[in-house]
């Protein structure tokens, strides 16, 4: 008697012109969000060091760097309120309001990152301000994915969640190959003391057009009809994060060990090769950013194939792929990469990025079927924000570390190769709520008695 009843439909299966409209939004939006996120992973690996930890520059470079990559991670510290408050806004008051409020903000924080001083012009306040607008970036992100994600996937003809629930997904190597192509242009276009000087703040100034273009698209999109029906039954809960952790603490921590091995591995090849194999092997950048974006596409052809792979063969089964793929390879593709060949590092990187879309296409599918629909806005993006902590937030910083301490950079594929077993565990135990559908075939339900509405709650 809980049920959402699903509003009636002629071909459940059909794509409309709605459809696209919703994918068009959330892959656009989360491109967007996402150019604005990488665009400070790279420029961080670069000359985010030199610029703003000048004394630690001089003195230590790799501590320089060490800390550079850590204000990576401060951001992905915040995500976790970022999605309490987007996760309240979107289950209470809908997915579009919070998607447009996260849009602005991360425009805006990443837009006026390119307008601070440097530390040679404001002292400490340059690193300090930089901190700030960093957190603000963190805050925007931890509330963005898990409303794009849900409109995607509430959107979706039943047999199709999966795959739309991929075009979230590819927003996120689509924003990387924006940002390295971006900064391909301006370290190709301008001198090395020109970017230094002034050059490098272009890219950060560029994310101003593109939040109004995303603005539009999204403003033109309806609201989840999940979420509508939830209107019109009066469903809504009055405190849907309170309620989240008492009934759902589980489904939250699985949600967060199921991202971490993907996400600390995602900011390997975010944010990390360009800085080792410039630094490192001394590799030039613009050789470096052609790698990680001909990587990126990988990434994205590879993400695509595992929304379609997560329809067919199942969330989980999809995502096992992914990760043993992950795991057998972290170790065996250092010694690629340290061969300092550009093709065998590209190869190195490309069958990562292929283990990366096997274990993130199905990811936006698989958390909506975890959560009922009065929390699952809460549940996806706080569950995302915690693995993203445990596993992005200071994955360069660990990187760099055991590179500075130890010299071996195998050592970086232990650690990558034991969070993708923690990982793989987390998500073969994965349950789904009613409604919910982690590796059955399109339609039916593991028991084979057909799969009820995604917006379906537990019964009480």
């Amino acid at each position: 008697m809980n049920n959402i009843r699903r509003a009636p439909r002629g071909d459940a299966t059909a794509i409309t012109k709605e459809h696209k409209k919703v994918l068009a939004a959330t892959l656009i939006g989360t491109s967007i969000e996402w150019y604005d996120y990488f665009i400070y992973a790279q420029a961080a690996g670069l000359v985010l060091g030199p610029m703003f930890f000048g004394p630690f520059a001089k003195s230590n470079p790799s501590l320089s760097q060490i800390i550079s990559f850590a204000t990576i991670g401060i951001a992905f510290l915040f995500r976790p309120l970022g999605a309490v408050v987007g996760g309240y806004l979107g289950d209470r008051y809908g997915r579009k309001v919070s998607l447009i409020l996260t849009l602005v903000l991360m425009g805006a924080s990443t837009a006026l990152i390119g307008l601070l001083p440097t530390y040679a012009q404001a002292g400490i306040w340059a690193p300090v301000m930089l901190i700030l607008l960093r957190v603000l970036q963190g805050f925007s992100a931890g509330g963005e994915w898990g409303g794009a994600a849900l409109m995607a996937v509430e959107h979706a003809p039943v047999n199709k969640r999966s795959f739309f629930g991929s075009f979230p997904q590819i927003g996120t190597p689509i924003g990387m190959i924006v940002a390295t192509l971006v900064l391909l242009l301006f370290t190709g276009v301008l001198t090395n003391e020109q970017f230094l000087d002034w050059g490098w703040r272009l890219p950060f100034l560029f994310s101003i057009l593109l939040i109004v273009v995303g603005l539009v698209i999204r403003r033109s999109v309806e609201e989840s009809p999940v979420f509508k029906e939830m209107q019109l039954r009066r469903k809504q809960s009055s405190a849907p994060l309170s309620y989240l952790m008492r009934h759902h603490s589980r489904e939250v921590v699985l949600a967060a060990l199921i991202f971490m091995a993907n996400n600390a591995a995602g900011y390997l090849l975010i944010a990390f090769f360009i800085s080792y194999g410039q630094k490192s092997l001394h590799l030039p950048a613009m050789t470096m950013l052609t790698v990680c974006t001909l990587s990126a596409v990988g990434w994205l052809v590879f993400t695509m194939l595992g929304g379609w792979l997560g329809d067919r063969l199942g969330r989980v089964r999809t995502f096992q792929v992914g990760y043993v793929l992950l795991a057998v390879w972290a170790v065996p593709m250092w010694w690629l990469i340290d061969t300092g060949n550009p093709l065998l590092f590209f190869v190195a990187a490309v069958v990562m990025a292929a283990a990366l879309g096997l274990s993130y296409g199905p990811q936006a599918a698989l958390y909506a079927e975890m959560f009922p629909a009065n929390v699952r806005y809460s549940g996806v993006s706080i569950g995302y924000a915690l693995g993203s902590i445990l596993g992005g937030a200071f994955a360069a910083s660990i990187a760099q570390w055991i590179i500075s301490t130890y010299g071996q950079s195998y050592l970086i594929g232990v650690y990558i190769g034991a969070l993708s077993v923690i990982s793989l565990v987390a998500v073969s135990i994965a349950r789904p709520a009613v409604g919910g559908d982690l590796n059955a075939a399109p339609e039916t339900d593991r028991h084979g008695t057909g799969t009820p509405p995604l917006g379906a709650r537990r019964g009480t």
